[in-house]
């Protein structure tokens, strides 16, 4: 049952589309392989062994050419009009002077600076005097019977000697001067010294990354030049008829050329690996083309389900993209009617569901606000509650007369409390701080003289917009559960910085009342945060039920709670608090800002 019903999901037309074309691709590569491939391989066999040997060819007339070089322009040292005649004088005996063998040199360095390779000449008489170089060395020089032999068997030909003796780096070749006026008689001999690189081969370095060998043999089989530093004789050896050499366990194919100019002969070695490279591309062309031949495939089927399932595809996406972010319309498509009818229903779905949405953040929107609004609206009867309580104490203490200030004071202070002004919710930092002057005014009424405070704000952060009493309630905590628990005079002080690189406005409020212990301070904090009682760091432990009931401890908590809806995701906004029992308590919070915000008051 399990293997049928496999069958059934893949017995579709797709699916035996793909596989009658999967089929046809493979007899058609099968032939094409069967057909093309051993009459290919043999002709690119053959021609890599043409090319190999037509390198042995070109190498060997390069260095024809370069030794029909040197042979000219020995030949030219030899046949000078200076030449024969300094040769002829010595030849019957006639002495040379010094300023004639100067002059002979000029010419001869004349000659050899116009010609590639050759290091030097040097010119000896029959009796193997030496003319040339003027060096100061022995006048016999170093030329010996046996090359002088070479030359006269020669003729008049030029010798190749092979290397220098003194020098590994250079070679060395010999040739007759005869004399032409003497009826071609032997006058002496030209010792030809040549640069060993110039008969490098043009591609040695290149031969030599690839793995492939190149030797010139002399005419008497010994080694002018070779990139293979092992032994040569399985190499010279090696019969001709047969072109593979086998060396250090790796086969090499053989071209050999032997040049009737020089006698030389010019062996190039190539892997047989690299004979079978040009069948392996071969090989790797059959696949790719068959490589090729699946992916155009691929393509027309691609493109012939694309034309069924693209609508859907579109519509999926479209559904996806509203898991990310809000629900879009699926553009309209012509297609069959099922696939219209299904684009059409997800369209009007969502329409209703983004009006649904819309209406969810309206109220969220405006639950937000009326919670704010509730906080704030919280904030003003508390402040009026204890602005009437110090009032209530300035009666008692003082004359009707000097109440005047006071009550201007207090009616700034509801002023600014109740009035509903454009954006009511943010004020100035200039506009806040005022009020707290008039406030420290009441306040004074109630604590006289031994009541301080000082201000501390800079200019440029006087223009800062906050939200609307956000220092006061601090202050008034400050005031009654700071200097309200001291004997004495009480300072409270309330500055601001602007940290303009993170874009804060930090605020603190310090008094120097009793403090808290530890203790006190942790359970202070946590019920801030909770939403609960909020009693201030100057209160002491045993008037935190005093507060709760009078409703002085709902401040802090106030201040805290409107931060979190006016600053939901900045960590700067909550409310830090320092104690320690006897030395005050300082609040201070961090609220941001924009910098476009802050101008010169």
């Amino acid at each position: 049952m399990n293997m049928l019903h496999v069958l059934r999901k893949w017995n579709t037309l797709r699916n035996q589309v793909l596989f009658v074309f999967l089929f046809v691709m493979v007899i058609v590569l099968l032939v094409v392989s069967v057909m093309t491939f051993r009459p290919i391989s043999s002709m690119l066999q053959a021609n890599t062994e043409h090319q190999i040997q037509q390198v042995a060819v070109e190498a060997n007339g390069r260095f024809e050419s370069l030794y029909e070089q040197v042979n000219m322009v020995s030949k030219l040292v030899t046949t000078n009009e200076n030449v024969q005649n300094v040769l002829l004088r010595r030849y019957h005996n006639n002495e040379v002077s010094f300023k004639d063998r100067q002059e002979l040199k000029g010419i001869v360095n004349t000659i050899q600076a116009n010609s590639d390779g050759i290091s030097s000449f040097e010119l000896y008489t029959k009796q193997s005097e030496r003319i040339l170089p003027l060096d100061g060395v022995s006048p016999t020089g170093r030329i010996t019977e046996e090359w002088i032999a070479r030359a006269d068997q020669a003729g008049g030909r030029l010798v190749w000697l092979g290397d220098d003796p003194t020098d590994k780096n250079y070679f060395l070749a010999i040739r007759r001067v005869n004399l032409m006026e003497q009826h071609y008689t032997t006058g002496g001999y030209l010792l030809v010294s040549m640069y060993r690189y110039y008969f490098q081969f043009a591609n040695q370095q290149l031969a030599s990354a690839a793995d492939q060998y190149s030797i010139l043999l002399g005419q008497n089989m010994e080694t002018i030049n070779s990139n293979y530093n092992g032994s040569l004789t399985a190499i010279i050896d090696h019969p001709q008829q047969m072109p593979i050499v086998e060396l250090d366990g790796q086969q090499y194919i053989m071209a050999r050329q032997l040049s009737a100019i020089t006698g030389w002969t010019v062996l190039i070695l190539t892997p047989v690996s690299a004979l079978y490279e040009s069948i392996h591309v071969l090989r790797n062309g059959i696949v790719y083309a068959g490589v090729i031949g699946i992916v155009i495939y691929f393509i027309c089927s691609y493109f012939l389900s694309t034309l069924i399932t693209k609508p859907i595809v579109r519509l999926t996406h479209t559904m996806q993209q509203a898991i990310a972010g809000p629900m879009t319309l699926n553009p309209k498509i012509n297609t069959v009617n099922e696939i219209n009818e299904l684009n059409s229903t997800y369209n009007q779905l969502v329409k209703e569901t983004n009006h649904l949405i819309k209406m969810v953040y309206e109220k969220e929107i405006i639950r937000n606000r009326s919670e704010l609004k509730a906080l704030q609206a919280q904030i003003n009867p508390h402040f009026l509650f204890n602005a009437l309580d110090a009032l209530r104490w300035s009666l008692e203490d003082k004359e009707q007369e000097e109440l005047a200030e006071q009550v201007v004071a207090m009616s700034n202070l509801f002023r600014y409390t109740i009035t509903r002004q454009h954006d009511d919710e943010w004020v100035l930092l200039r506009d806040e701080l005022r009020h707290i002057d008039n406030y420290m005014e009441i306040m004074k009424m109630r604590f006289g003289e031994r009541l301080h405070y000082r201000v501390s704000v800079p200019k440029e952060a006087l223009s800062v917009r906050i939200p609307r009493l956000l220092i006061q309630p601090l202050v008034e905590n400050a005031i009654l559960h700071g200097a309200g628990n001291k004997k004495g005079d009480s300072t409270i002080t309330i500055s601001a910085e602007l940290k303009e690189e993170q874009e804060q406005l930090q605020i603190v409020v310090q008094d120097d009342g009793p403090g808290m212990s530890a203790e006190m301070l942790e359970r202070v904090q946590r019920s801030m945060e909770n939403g609960g009682f909020s009693a201030y760091g100057g209160m002491i432990e045993g008037q935190i039920k005093n507060a709760e009931s009078n409703g002085n401890g709902i401040a802090l908590s106030n201040v805290y709670q409107r931060l979190q809806l006016y600053f939901p995701e900045q960590e700067g906004s909550r409310i830090h608090i320092e104690s320690q029992s006897g030395r005050g308590t300082r609040i201070s919070l961090e609220i941001p800002f924009h910098t476009a915000e802050v101008r010169q008051g």
